[in-house]
């Protein structure tokens, strides 16, 4: 087993392309793959998709001084943020969303938690099952609650991007 950089997930060993900007093991990412490969192929599961990919996202933090990392980090946090503490319907998430990224510039990077209680490994397996879903709100809140220490500064952040 290999332990990726990222999450801390331990997957078996592939050879295989990563993101260009987040830090994760290839088996990691191919994982990743499956799971959006579940979320596209079936029209019930959009709804958390975005829930998939911003909490992967900030599993997966990179370099702390490549600015397209930092941004990334912020930007998927806001949203996890937004969809967990303030739901709203996935358009009008999205239309948050696309306000805060023409803030992202202001954006500091931010010390990624130590370690994930749950990472993309536990939620693969229950990809495109009835389960999906849930495990995916499942990863969700538990990363937003290992963020914890930056929520003061992402809550700060969304309030002076939403004006």
């Amino acid at each position: 087993m290999q332990t990726c950089p990222g999450c801390g997930a331990r997957l078996r060993p592939v050879l295989g392309p990563v993101h260009a900007y987040m830090t994760g093991s290839p088996a990691c990412w191919q994982a990743f793959g499956r799971l959006l490969a579940a979320e596209y192929g079936d029209p019930a599961l959009m709804d958390i998709h975005r829930l998939s990919v911003d909490t992967y996202a900030v599993q997966h933090p990179g370099d702390a001084t490549d600015r397209r990392a930092i941004q990334s980090v912020g930007l998927h946090l806001a949203r996890l943020f937004v969809q967990l503490e303030n739901p709203r319907g996935p358009k009008e998430t999205n239309n948050v969303m696309l306000g805060f990224s023409a803030r992202k510039a202001s954006l500091i990077a931010l010390a990624p938690p130590r370690s994930f209680a749950v990472t993309v490994a536990d939620v693969t397996p229950h990809a495109g099952t009835p389960a999906h879903a849930d495990k995916v709100r499942q990863w969700a809140r538990a990363t937003w609650q290992d963020w914890s220490a930056q929520h003061d500064y992402i809550r700060k952040w969304v309030a002076q991007a939403a004006r």
